[in-house]
């Protein structure tokens, strides 16, 4: 598994639960959960920096 995989790998997994291909059409979709999962880890990240 390389870099690029392994941080495509939330919108990857969603994706094939849906039964929609990851790097045809489907890759806004790919896109737009891998956003969500990285907002929320991000936003984690500075709360408990913060606090």
């Amino acid at each position: 598994m390389t870099l690029s995989e392994a941080f495509l790998w939330p919108g990857t997994k969603a994706c094939e639960r849906l039964g929609v291909d990851p790097e045809g059409e489907a890759g806004l979709i790919r896109w737009m959960v891998n956003t969500l999962v990285y907002l929320v880890l991000s936003l984690l990240v500075v709360w408990f920096v913060v606090v």
